[in-house]
């Protein structure tokens, strides 16, 4: 029976197959409520041997999927930050406290050098890791959709979504994207231009589902939409016998 990966988020439910290889499979994602999977979502989740997971969503959220999974499958792992895994040393003094889908991003990203892992979702995560694997912390920060949400809230004349970016916008939607998008790139930025300065080259990798609209406002960014199952895979291969 096949294993498969899962990655519920904050706004996403991610999965996809775990290959031979052992990496992650063409992955699907899904928008979800805060609290609870819908009917639809749950009757179209696969089934197999064992089912991998990392949430970082409500506890109600990921309690009900939980359930749906061990219903469709055998075993039901779930993945959980160490200070130590396959190479990587986490900076957290009490790694518990670093997010899940942070540290499989970076265990994801172990072979390819010093990087700058940027996830994009509701949060903006930056982490700095170097080529022997060690985490040299990170920022955490409010999404461009986030943000966008936020003020919408608190002033509600300030569309929630829409507009394209520009340096100089002349039009209100186009002026929110630009000052939202902008101060996500501009925390990139600033993340990379530090980084650089003790490690050389650093390599910029985005994931998660804003990170497309800010891609082509980052040169040489490079775009690892999988990263954290792909992570989640690297984490099964080190820990086949994991408690359910």
């Amino acid at each position: 029976m096949s294993d498969w990966l899962f990655d519920l988020g904050n706004s996403r439910f991610k999965f996809a197959p775990l290959r031979s290889d052992g990496r992650a499979g063409d992955v699907q994602a899904w928008a979800h409520g805060v609290q609870a999977m819908s009917a639809d979502i749950a009757a179209a989740l696969p089934s197999g041997g064992t089912a991998w997971v990392a949430s970082v969503a409500a506890p109600a959220l990921t309690a009900d999927v939980i359930a749906h999974l061990r219903e469709r499958f055998t075993h039901v792992r779930i993945a959980r930050t160490l200070a130590e895994c396959a190479g990587v040393r986490v900076a957290y003094a009490q790694p518990e406290k670093f997010g899940v889908d942070r540290f499989l991003a970076l265990l994801g990203a172990r072979a390819l050098g010093s990087v700058l892992v940027a996830g994009v979702g509701t949060a903006l995560t930056v982490d700095l890791m170097d080529a022997d694997g060690l985490h040299r912390g990170g920022r955490i920060s409010a999404s461009p959709t986030t943000m966008r949400e936020a003020l919408h809230q608190r002033a509600a004349q300030l569309p929630a979504s829409g507009g394209d970016y520009a340096e100089f916008a002349n039009d209100t939607a186009d002026a929110l994207a630009s000052g939202c998008d902008g101060a996500a790139v501009a925390l990139i930025e600033r993340s990379l231009q530090q980084a650089s300065l003790d490690l050389a080259p650093v390599r910029l990798l985005l994931h998660g589902g804003g990170a497309p609209a800010l891609l082509p406002l980052l040169p040489g960014a490079e775009h690892h939409p999988s990263l954290v199952l792909d992570g989640l895979a690297v984490w099964a291969a080190h820990h086949p016998t994991a408690a359910d």
